[in-house]
């Protein structure tokens, strides 16, 4: 017999830790040259410091801080970004000085990668048209 649960969750992802060496130069980075937003930035006590940032028309963020966690710096690759045209994208990265590669084309989508400045791993994909 399958047992019925009267309600449902919904399961967002809504903040992701990125572990870094360096918060001020990581946030310097995300906001001044990935374009993201600053939403909060606490200093929580003397151990823990937290710093909130999000992708413009993201619902996740991402968390970077001391004393969140024991995540190397550098550690999280395979983050990935979603756009509706990569060629602006790209093109937005680079003239605020990312190193960002050239873009590259699969079947499954566009793609430009790029690293911060402790090495942790973003593609932003521009996924093809549904037919």
């Amino acid at each position: 017999m399958t047992r019925r649960l009267p309600f449902v969750v919904d399961w967002r992802l809504e903040l992701v830790q990125v572990p870094v060496s360096d918060v001020d130069r990581a946030k310097a980075f995300y906001t001044e040259k990935a374009g993201f937003n600053a939403d909060h930035d606490h200093q929580v006590s003397d151990e823990i410091r937290f710093v909130q940032l999000t992708p413009p028309g993201s619902a996740c963020s991402i968390a970077l801080g001391t004393g969140l966690g024991t995540m190397k710096p550098g550690s999280v690759q395979g983050l990935q970004l979603v756009v509706q045209d990569i060629g602006a994208a790209r093109e937005e990265l680079a003239a605020r000085g990312v190193d960002v590669s050239e873009i590259q084309h699969f079947d499954w989508g566009s793609f430009v990668f790029f690293s911060d400045p402790d090495g942790n791993g973003w593609a932003v994909q521009q996924i093809p048209a549904r037919g």
